[in-house]
């Protein structure tokens, strides 16, 4: 491998393991100021959003554990595509579903530009709807969520 391209394997490598256990101490670090989240997700497509939305995810799945199945490199464009999977435990409420204390599995694919060392933008896909079938929740009936007046 060559220095470039090691640089960029290490900064998505601690990018993922960020994602492991709550310890945000490094998101300012690995996150240039102008951070865009090119996520359809509806939050804000910036740095605060996108932190906003891994703090929503832990409180959903607190002991969330993700794992890198693969790593593709392009170093001309400063890109690194992970795809990723997970686990973790439904206790707080996600996407408006009370925690149920299911055990889930996540599956994804991030790809996150990196030049310098600092992720800069990020273009991200989760499989939303299988969370969704795990928990046993329809995608259309949101029966028992608290807002509902049903």
């Amino acid at each position: 491998m060559d220095i470039e391209r090691d640089a960029l394997v290490d900064s998505a490598r601690r990018w993922i393991t960020l994602w492991q256990g709550a310890d945000l101490s490094g998101f300012d670090e690995l996150h240039a100021p102008d951070f865009v989240d090119h996520s359809a997700s509806g939050r804000r497509p910036d740095r605060a959003g996108f932190l906003a939305g891994i703090v929503e995810l832990y409180r959903a799945f607190p002991d969330f554990n993700g794992t890198i199945e693969d790593l593709v490199v392009d170093p001309a464009s400063a890109k690194v595509a992970v795809r990723w999977t997970a686990t973790g435990t439904h206790l707080g409420s996600f996407q408006g579903y009370p925690g149920t204390g299911a055990r889930i599995r996540f599956v994804g694919i991030e790809i996150i530009r990196v030049p310098g060392g600092k992720v800069v933008e990020r273009w991200g896909e989760w499989d939303g709807l299988g969370i969704l079938e795990q928990l046993h929740v329809h995608a259309g009936s949101r029966k028992g969520c608290p807002q509902d007046t049903d």
